[in-house]
């Protein structure tokens, strides 16, 4: 498109929609150009559309300037299926609708909806969704559906096409149906009376050609979803049912879907999961079918080299070590309603193959190499299957850079499973992949592989067209097995379509295309492209950056957890960015390019990041992209600021006593001249110094009191208030009357475990706040200065260290790094414990006697990331009679200062979470950490305290 046809879009889009929700600055194109696949057209625009009317709008900008148009939910699509040229259309953000139906039988979901908060939702009632693919947490609705998604143990019973209840969707003409209207089918035939004429004419077609109808029953009967669903025309009859089971796994090229009613399936609670070790293949394969009998729900086969890319991680069983070359596994699990029904399937598997000791040199029965063992413990089955789930990103992890990483997935019969896995590995020695990895959905036949490739010159490009030509002929030709199993068509098989189904199944496909899209102007070229080399088109060159980013897959799996996700940036887009800067400069781009992307980068990319690591829970390579940030933001510091940082640092009780006087006289201010007074001078003089000042808010805490003075001897453990909770005391309308450090002293000596606050606590930070700004000699100092104090205190790592603020807690266990030899030894003897650890230790000791009706709780990034996010639920539990951890808590973003320099990070983080909170009307309010505390105060408008605090009001003694 050109320079003035972009230019007429945008005049349509400006005319359409608020400013704010059109994104076509050049980091925005490049924020949004790729999904999880291995293609990147780069968009003209991305419009964040908000309800049906506009997207009905959208389609006629479309027709109107002939810009073809494609729809994103969660961008994990592994095919290319959400990406394009044209314009991009987000439907995630504001289409989270989410709804239970009859006690769980049903589910309505918007195609914003997540899969993980839909099976969430369902929890209580014993209910899921039936698709269940490995990118459950991260993929939207619309994605499931769009993709007709399958996975582990749904099958092809289960999957989104047959737990489709009702849809409504609009097509590219206008027309909104919702199907389960009782009148949705004579609506449908009178609005569209052509598609819906054509649509029985093709199932008139279809079942008079008896060959073809009888392959299209086989070829469903394992996954499939290679071109467009014909098995639609085989079981609906009426033309809205028809179309609307067309619509499942059409990835956007027919209509839109805007919202979906799903019939659940039941989340069956009984679980026993064992690794089956053989020493084939072939043996393995052959152990499938008797399994399957026995009533295993899901089977996993892992060939050897997908066991070796893991068997050194962490938590994996050592039996791994040392397998023969043609070792395999498969990960077997059965599930059950009851123990009793779960017993009898372990039974029946333990029938397969008579104990036997191969200590005793007789042979394991099936090939096994050990005898088999299940376990119906949560913790070692998650275990388990972190073996299966580290699979892929231990590719990615070690690849090279400058390659990406490719995850294909193809259908065999499942009786020729073994000698498929064979042939396959075969290709990979042919073409030059050492690395690739086998995995997959054993029980279905679906096979996962794993490959490393570069896209960066001709010869790379040429070497998986190759690879990808045989790929097509085993499994088409050899197999006649699917192409693409359950990852969707996309442009990544759209030129092998025909080469599947034959030219008579693709006239259908096509006539069907432009039977619903007749200008061909939605998502073109997925699913059905006539060019041979489409699917070498728009490939994603990754040049090499910095490495703690160089080994992001962009899968956009980390994008859920971002607490910037819906005002600037995710981790992902950060890299995206990132990476095009390197691009721009590796083909020398003028300046001006890149200095536009820096400039709006600043502020999207870095100020906006709270660095608070959470991506990396959710990273399949475990990337934390707050590295990065911290990388750029010491890169922005002179020498001089560096300088300066140290010198605060080595004099932190200044910098501490400083902040308390401008506390107290900003709430001086606020007394004499009312609320609005700090809020408008901190506004008029960041106008004046720049956006380093800081904002006043109304929920601005008061100067917390001095610590108590405590005895030394007798103490159980040192107290090391935290620098926030010396310096930050009670926000507006709390509740308590104890400073934080008082209710935890209360708290201990109550148990019979007291504790001690050293006199010269003041002025310790465990560095944190200086990490996080790029300050480096300042992170380095204030951490060497509080170790050498707390190996001090704790007379050599003889007491445990206790700190109340979760983010110091992580901060110093994590601060090795940043220390001298010495005292990266004294670190690792230290014990160090978060307040929340030490209470929930306490509660054995103490006796509750004034519980409150109901808590709400919010669980802090840093007690996720220590593991410990339970230990302050068991505490809010102990203490009233209903807890609420909402199910959209997540990082508020306040990241220490973030909260006051960028207020609309917290307000965007928080948006969710207060709504929940305002919903349940809870009694009390709690965190763990006084910033989160102030960040949820002003989220919801009521008072969030400290866990300590309740701790210590529920156990105070009655009085008769």
């Amino acid at each position: 498109m050109s320079a003035p046809d972009t230019e007429a879009l945008r005049r349509h889009l400006d005319a359409l929609l608020p400013r704010e929700r059109i994104l076509t600055r050049p980091m925005d194109l490049a924020a949004w150009a790729s999904d999880a696949s291995f293609y990147r057209p780069v968009p003209r625009a991305v419009v964040l559309a908000a309800d049906v009317e506009e997207v009905r709008a959208l389609f006629r900008v479309s027709h109107q300037t002939g810009v073809p148009l494609t729809f994103r939910a969660s961008g994990t699509s592994l095919s290319g299926q959400a990406v394009t040229d044209g314009l991009l259309v987000e439907v995630k953000r504001h289409w989270r609708r989410l709804e239970v139906l009859e006690g769980g039988a049903r589910l309505r979901v918007g195609p914003g909806v997540l899969g993980g908060e839909a099976n969430l939702a369902l929890r209580p009632f014993g209910a899921k969704i039936g698709p269940d693919p490995a990118s459950l947490a991260a993929c939207a609705l619309g994605g499931i559906l769009a993709n007709n998604a399958s996975g582990k143990c749904c099958g092809v019973v289960q999957n989104a096409y047959h737990t489709l209840d009702s849809l409504t969707f609009l097509l590219p003409s206008g027309t909104l149906i919702d199907t389960a209207d009782p009148d949705a089918d004579a609506r449908f035939r009178a609005a569209e009376p052509t598609l819906a004429e054509g649509l029985l004419a093709l199932k008139r077609d279809i079942e008079a050609d008896v060959a073809l109808a009888s392959r299209i029953r086989a070829k469903y009967r394992m996954k499939n979803t290679t071109g467009y669903g014909l098995n639609a025309f085989i079981d609906h009859d009426r033309p809205v049912d028809i179309f609307s089971h067309l619509l499942i796994g059409s990835e956007g090229t027919l209509a839109f879907i805007a919202e979906a009613v799903l019939r659940t399936v039941p989340d069956l609670p009984h679980k026993a999961t064992g690794l089956l070790l053989f020493a084939s293949i072939g043996a393995a394969c052959a152990a499938i079918a008797p399994l399957r009998a026995a009533g295993a729900k899901a089977l996993e086969l892992m060939d050897r080299a997908s066991l070796r890319a893991v068997e050194h991680q962490p938590g994996v069983p050592s039996e791994l070590i040392g397998l023969p070359p043609a070792a395999a596994g498969l990960l077997v699990e059965f599930q059950a309603a009851t123990p009793e029904a779960l017993a009898a399937y372990r039974e029946a598997a333990d029938r397969l193959w008579p104990a036997t000791d191969p200590a005793d040199g007789a042979a394991l029965p099936m090939g096994l190499l050990f005898t088999p063992a299940y376990t119906d413990d949560p913790r070692s089955s998650a275990r388990l299957w972190r073996v299966r789930e580290g699979m892929y990103p231990s590719v990615g992890a070690v690849r090279r850079s400058g390659t990406t990483v490719i995850i294909e997935d193809v259908a065999f019969p499942l009786e020729r499973l073994g000698e498929a896995v064979l042939d396959l590995q075969d290709l990979f020695v042919r073409h030059g992949y050492p690395e690739a990895i086998i995995f997959g959905h054993a029980g279905d036949g679906n096979l996962h592989f794993v490959i490393t490739q570069s896209f960066n010159d001709a010869a790379a490009i040429d070497q998986y067209a190759r690879f990808m030509d045989d790929v097509v002929a085993l499994v088409v030709q050899k197999y006649d097995g699917a192409l693409k199993a359950e990852h969707g068509t996309g442009r990544n098989m759209a030129p092998f379509v025909e080469a599947e189904w034959g030219p008579a199944a693709l006239a259908l496909m096509q006539r069907l295309k432009a039977l619903a899209d007749p200008r061909g102007l939605l998502n073109p070229g997925v699913i059905l492209n006539p060019d041979p080399r489409a699917h070498l088109t728009d490939l994603k060159s990754l040049p090499s950056v910095e490495a703690s980013i160089d080994t992001c897959v962009e899968c956009g799996f980390c994008e859920r957890v971002c607490p910037s996700r819906e005002l600037t940036l995710t981790p992902r887009q950060r890299i995206l960015v990132r990476r095009e800067m390197v691009r721009l400069e590796q083909q020398g781009a003028p300046q001006a390019a890149l200095d536009a992307l820096w400039q709006d980068y600043a502020y999207a990319g870095l100020d906006t990041c709270a660095v608070d690591g959470m991506c990396a829970t959710a990273c399949p390579v475990g990337i934390d992209t707050g590295a990065l940030v911290k990388h750029f933001r010491h890169g922005r510091h002179s020498a001089m600021v560096e300088s300066i940082g140290r010198t605060v640092a080595s004099r932190f009780g200044l910098a501490e006593s400083v902040v308390k006087i401008g506390l107290g006289a900003g709430h001086l201010v606020r007394r004499l001249f009312g609320d609005d007074a700090m809020p408008t001078l901190t506004r008029l003089a960041r106008r004046a110094a720049g956006p380093d000042v800081p904002l006043w808010s109304r929920e601005m805490p008061s100067p917390a009191a001095a610590p108590p003075r405590t005895p030394r001897v007798g103490a159980a453990a040192v107290y090391l208030p935290a620098c926030v909770s010396r310096v930050f005391g009670r926000v507006p309308g709390e509740r308590s009357s104890l400073s934080l450090p008082q209710a935890l002293v209360t708290v201990a000596a109550r148990a019979g475990h007291p504790v001690w606050i050293p006199d010269d606590v003041h002025g310790t930070c465990c560095g944190t706040p200086f990490s996080s700004k790029g300050l480096a000699a300042g992170y380095r100092q204030a951490a060497n200065d509080a170790i050498e104090r707390c190996w001090h205190w704790s007379d050599g790592g003889r007491l445990p260290i206790v700190i109340d603020a979760n983010s110091c807690t992580q901060g110093l266990r994590g601060c090795g790094p940043a220390l001298t030899a010495e005292n990266r030894h004294r670190l690792d003897a230290l014990r160090i414990l978060d307040s929340v650890e030490f209470a929930r230790d306490l509660l054995p000791r103490l006796t509750v006697s004034q519980r409150v009706r109901s808590v709400a709780v919010h669980p802090t990034c840093s007690l996720a990331h220590m593991g410990s996010a339970d230990a302050l639920a068991a505490v809010a539990a102990a203490c009233a009679d209903h807890t609420l951890v909402p199910a959209t808590a997540a990082c508020c973003g306040f990241a220490g200062d973030r909260g006051f320099l960028f207020p609309e990070l917290t307000a965007s983080a928080t948006r969710a979470e207060a709504a929940e909170v305002r919903a349940a009307h809870c009694e009390d309010h709690v965190s763990a950490n006084r910033m989160c505390e102030v960040a949820l105060t002003t989220a919801t408008g009521h008072p969030y305290r400290s866990v300590i605090h309740l701790l210590e009001q529920a156990t105070r003694v009655s009085l008769p």
